[in-house]
């Protein structure tokens, strides 16, 4: 009897970036999504550097400020380490094994695929599916990081007064929320080739979509703050005011002209060289639909000079184009942050598995 189906838990998306702590909730209505909570937390200087956090208390603190900001009820969260700080490996097993036999092998003969000591990492698996020419075994997608990453998100949220019941991987949050940016295509997704490319604060990560499968995930470090850089230098500003103006305008004149476009330039030759390596790494030499995604894809106008210099349809991420909103979500926020708010909103979509 489906009558009394218990409500799963809601999970809060909680996306803990170079720059701020996002945190999102969502909640299902028949079939469509709503976005029930948000709030984007700027974090001090230096508490997270590259992804990593390097100053617990204060990303705690950040985190208990968003949560009191978004007026969410909910406590528990999924967070997601970056792909760098994580090890994956597809591997053949046995087909038939129970999960508990699956465990106990893939931890006998970890030490093959992964090069630390079992002891300081955390390891998970999930089974792909049957190996393709061969009915006896199963392909299963293995995923290894340093405990020290789970461990200090986990602490951060703890002082934040949250529970972290899933810890995920950013390029799979992506792979989860490219199935909401699908319907910016003008025509059906399926078949397509998607490339997500994530502009952070220092990083940049590329996630090829196919199917709503991810195919090729790479990261490098470019990002935003190359552009507050150059403000500060050509205009003699602090960081957190260049950065400031940045956002919010007030810079002289040649700025748009004289920095901003030529980091615009920077940005699709970025790109550019970004999907050459997809391109060299196997059978495809051409992508459907570039999503730009990430803090830099706010910047006007940069999805045309992308779309143009490289004749590929491009788009700014907007993952709750299709949603409707609860009355406390501001949708002018909603709508300035989407482009950053995809790995948020793939681990709240994580409520729904």
């Amino acid at each position: 009897m489906g009558l009394f189906k218990r409500k799963k838990p809601a999970i809060l998306g909680l996306d803990i970036s170079s720059t701020s702590v996002k945190l999102l909730e969502l909640t299902q209505d028949g079939d469509k999504y709503r976005v029930q909570s948000l709030a984007v937390e700027p974090l001090p200087d230096n508490a997270v550097v590259d992804k990593n956090i390097q100053d617990v208390e204060a990303v705690g603190n950040t985190i208990q400020k968003a949560v009191k900001k978004s007026g969410t009820k909910t406590k528990d969260a999924a967070v997601a380490v970056a792909g760098s700080a994580v090890i994956t490996k597809v591997i053949t097993m046995p087909a038939g094994l129970s999960d508990d036999e699956l465990e106990s092998q893939i931890e006998m003969e970890a030490d093959q695929y992964i090069p630390y000591p079992l002891e300081e990492i955390n390891l998970d698996f999930e089974v792909i599916g049957e190996t393709e020419n061969n009915p006896d075994t199963v392909d299963v997608l293995l995923a290894a990081s340093r405990s020290e990453n789970i461990e200090l998100r986990s602490a951060a949220l703890a002082l934040g007064g949250l529970t972290p019941k899933i810890v995920d991987v950013e390029a799979y949050t992506i792979e989860n929320s490219s199935k909401m940016v699908a319907h910016q295509m003008k025509e059906d997704s399926e078949d397509k080739l998607i490339a997500v490319i994530d502009i952070g604060a220092t990083m940049t990560s590329l996630n090829v979509v196919e199917n709503n499968h991810l195919i090729y995930t790479r990261e490098q470090s470019f990002g935003g703050k190359q552009l507050t850089e150059e403000i500060m230098r050509r205009y003699g500003l602090a960081y957190d005011e260049a950065g400031r103006l940045k956002k919010e305008g007030g810079l002289p004149d040649n700025y748009i002209p004289e920095v901003l476009e030529p980091f615009k330039e920077t940005i699709a030759q970025q790109v550019s060289r970004f999907l050459q390596f997809f391109y060299t790494s196997g059978q495809h030499n051409a992508v459907d639909l570039i999503v730009l995604a990430g803090g830099c894809a706010s910047i006007p106008g940069i999805d045309e000079l992308v779309e143009s210099q490289l004749d590929t349809a491009t788009v700014i991420a907007n993952p709750f184009a299709e949603m409707s909103l609860a009355s406390k979500v501001n949708p002018q926020n909603l709508s300035n942050d989407a482009p950053s708010l995809m790995i948020a909103c793939g681990l709240a979509m994580r409520s729904f598995d």
